[in-house]
């Protein structure tokens, strides 16, 4: 979501690593170029003055290290205020006797039902055992919606389709949940198109009736400044205690994540980074600042890693491995359970410096090749997944004309196989690090 604010601010750093000292008339032309580049992401204008104000006051005083040299003193300062600007994590807040009520609440389009079930989800992962209530009965299909998302996730869902009112609707779902055991009930309530008082007065209504210990916003990060506007009219009517912030993995512009909780005040609690049901991460402000300072960020790659791959199966691979017997049917595997994590361009932008590199090759031609060398594997018979050195020149041809691929594609398949293979064993007979617990598609 940051690439163009990341490549306007390291192009800047570029520039004033170059010199040997940093004058106040240099910090004054740096901050000029990082406040037209902070505006152009969509960032508030009174944030960025404030921001701007506070890396000046830091760069030209008496904080800046005379170990660093120019390009590192204003990366480390701008980063340190990112975080500032970003705001401190939020998580939720489970006090009092259970069911814990936490309401949904944001305009139709913002990805709030699908947040729901996401948050249920990670929920549950963290051994809770939450209930969805389907409170949008202006929607079409929102309630269908839900209960769909629900069979997915293995999750109970109280809906009422009889024309019950949302409130009375929210009330009954939290006594099922009681009645049933679940210690978290998560309220998808309606959006509107815009915000209006009959919205506004129902949320009110839900609030006062069940007494949420959260009530959090769904905002679309891809709305720009228009969804500082929104979050600041729900925190003045209904009081919200977190946002979640979906979308950020689109190509929005990145200014509604850096400004809403300077605006607001409320902290960010969530980023929806992809549509599947597990792409929700907690919000943590110093791998975002890292992020679109383009400096990476290996512990969310680690936590996605950690999340993709199934030990047992790891462990067993590692064996493999080990003895040089990665076939291409393991090749597949791994390239797949890659896949789960997230797209490829997003996952290797989380390692340091690869970003540059990454400039180099378009995020459709990445995607293309992989989906091509998973259309060669799949081509090939069992036994020649086993044993690619059977593969002759028929069996080649063959192989391309049924992957829709080219025999030239077929060998550069096959000789970064054996490559990896050669290397394997080498790691593997002199005793090197644990392979296990990361794809080697990266090795």
């Amino acid at each position: 979501m940051f690439e163009s604010l990341t490549e306007k601010l390291q192009a800047v750093f570029d520039r004033i690593g170059k010199r040997g000292i940093l004058r106040e008339e240099d910090v004054d032309a740096v901050l000029r170029e990082i406040r037209l580049a902070l505006l152009e992401a969509d960032v508030n204008y009174k944030v960025v003055k404030d921001f701007v104000a506070r890396v000046r006051d830091k760069a030209v005083g008496e904080e800046v290290s005379k170990a660093l040299n120019p390009a590192q003193q204003v990366v480390k300062i701008v980063h340190h205020e990112l975080m500032q600007t970003l705001g401190e994590p939020g998580r939720l807040e489970f006090k009092g006797p259970a069911p814990y009520i936490i309401m949904l609440v944001g305009l139709q389009g913002s990805g709030k039902t699908t947040a729901t079930a996401k948050l249920a989800r990670s929920l549950r992962e963290k051994g809770r055992f939450p209930m969805m209530v389907a409170a949008d009965t202006y929607r079409p299909a929102a309630i269908t919606q839900l209960e769909v998302l629900g069979r997915q996730i293995g999750l109970p869902v109280y809906s009422d389709k009889t024309g019950t009112p949302p409130p009375q609707i929210c009330a009954a779902g939290v006594a099922a949940a009681r009645a049933r055991g679940s210690d978290v009930v998560l309220l998808d309530t309606a959006g509107r198109l815009q915000l209006d008082a009959d919205m506004m007065a129902e949320l009110v209504a839900i609030r006062d009736l069940v007494k949420p210990i959260e009530v959090l916003l769904v905002a679309d990060s891809m709305t720009g400044q228009e969804a500082v506007n929104i979050a600041g009219g729900f925190h003045q009517q209904v009081g919200l205690t977190g946002l979640i912030l979906t979308k950020v993995d689109g190509d929005a512009r990145g200014g509604a994540a850096i400004s809403m909780r300077a605006v607001t005040g409320v902290p960010i609690k969530y980023l929806g980074v992809g549509e599947k049901l597990g792409a929700l991460e907690s919000f943590h402000p110093e791998r975002l600042a890292s992020r679109i300072l383009g400096m990476g960020d290996m512990l969310t790659l680690i936590e996605r890693a950690e999340a993709s791959f199934d030990q047992a199966q790891a462990e067993k691979m590692e064996q493999r491995l080990r003895a040089g017997e990665l076939d291409l049917s393991d090749f597949l595997d791994q390239l797949r359970q890659v896949r789960q994590m997230g797209p490829l361009h997003e996952i290797l932008g989380m390692i340091p410096g690869a970003d540059r590199l990454l400039k180099q090759v378009p995020q459709e031609q990445t995607e293309k090749q992989l989906k091509r060398v998973e259309a060669i594997i799949l081509s090939m018979t069992p036994h020649e997944r086993r044993n690619p050195r059977v593969l002759n020149a028929s069996r080649k041809r063959r192989i391309a004309q049924g992957s829709g691929t080219t025999v030239q594609e077929i060998n550069q398949l096959l000789t970064q196989h054996r490559q990896m293979q050669k290397m394997l064993k080498q790691l593997g007979a002199g005793g090197g690090k644990k392979l296990r617990g990361f794809p080697q598609l990266f090795g």
